[in-house]
């Protein structure tokens, strides 16, 4: 079994704009403080660098609030990339400013074109298949289309639900390694992870389902002492960053970049 799903050489980020204070959320808990996300943002992108990533760092675009949550404008795999296309009609223009920077990385970068809806943040690639998570921006036919386009590269998809109230799948879970989620207990009792090993987030510490595993760490949010505490005992190595801003906006760790190994320089 390989370990490609986790171990990456490059990452995409995008620098938080000063309109990320009008970004959407689906609970108003008060304005992000864009100073302080964006030392944050600077100690996640410190973080991948630490793994060993060639950190791709594009300028903020004021005109997109939440562009600063590059994940969800497109799936990067090692064969190609696919450009998303978000549910949120406010994010629609987000893909198309990310597909240049693909082209730069991948001979082949397709779209899904439509009529349904995708969101990467929806999705969640393992060594043996793709996982998508319906959603209020994901719908069955942006799953079927995304399944079209990989099929190509030899890639399977299977498609579940994201539990109510939730934004995302990947909201409440995160690959740690071939053969290991973390999981909300919210997500896990739904059963679509039958075949893997579940580690469970804390009680209370939901938030800290949405982390990644990037080389020889899993990156988490700060605040969720227990659940890092579970993942430090299952022989992960754990870095913790701040993430109380972005998660105003519903942003998690995963949200805030690309992380692939393309098959060229870029």
């Amino acid at each position: 079994m390989s370990d490609r799903s986790y171990r990456f050489t490059h990452a995409i980020v995008r620098a938080p704009a000063d309109s990320a204070t009008a970004g959407l959320r689906a609970v108003d808990s008060g304005a992000p403080d864009i100073a302080l996300m964006r030392r944050h943002h600077a100690d996640y992108v410190a973080a991948l660098r630490g793994e060993g990533a060639v950190v791709v760092e594009l300028p903020a675009l004021e005109a997109f609030p939440d562009a600063q949550f590059v994940e969800d404008t497109a799936l990067c795999l090692q064969e190609g990339a696919v450009v998303m296309r978000p549910g949120a009609p406010s994010r629609l223009g987000e893909a198309a400013e990310m597909a240049p920077t693909l082209a730069r990385f991948y001979d082949e970068v397709l779209r899904i074109e439509g009529p349904g809806t995708i969101e990467a943040g929806d999705v969640l690639t393992t060594e043996t298949e793709i996982l998508v998570g319906r959603s209020a921006r994901t719908d069955a036919a942006g799953i079927a289309e995304m399944a079209r386009l990989v099929a190509r590269w030899g890639y399977r998809v299977r498609e579940l639900e994201t539990p109510p109230g939730v934004l995302h799948f990947k909201t409440d879970c995160s690959l740690l390694d071939a053969e290991t989620i973390l999981s909300t207990e919210r997500l896990a009792a739904a059963g679509g992870f039958d075949g893997y090993r579940v580690i469970l987030t804390a009680e209370g510490e939901e938030a800290a389902a949405n982390a990644i595993r990037f080389n020889g760490a899993v990156i988490v949010p700060d605040g969720f002492p227990r659940t890092a505490e579970r993942l430090a005992k299952a022989g992960y190595r754990v870095v913790s960053v701040g993430n109380s801003e972005c998660a105003k906006l519903d942003g998690g760790m995963s949200c805030l970049s690309l992380r692939f190994s393309p098959p060229k320089a870029g």
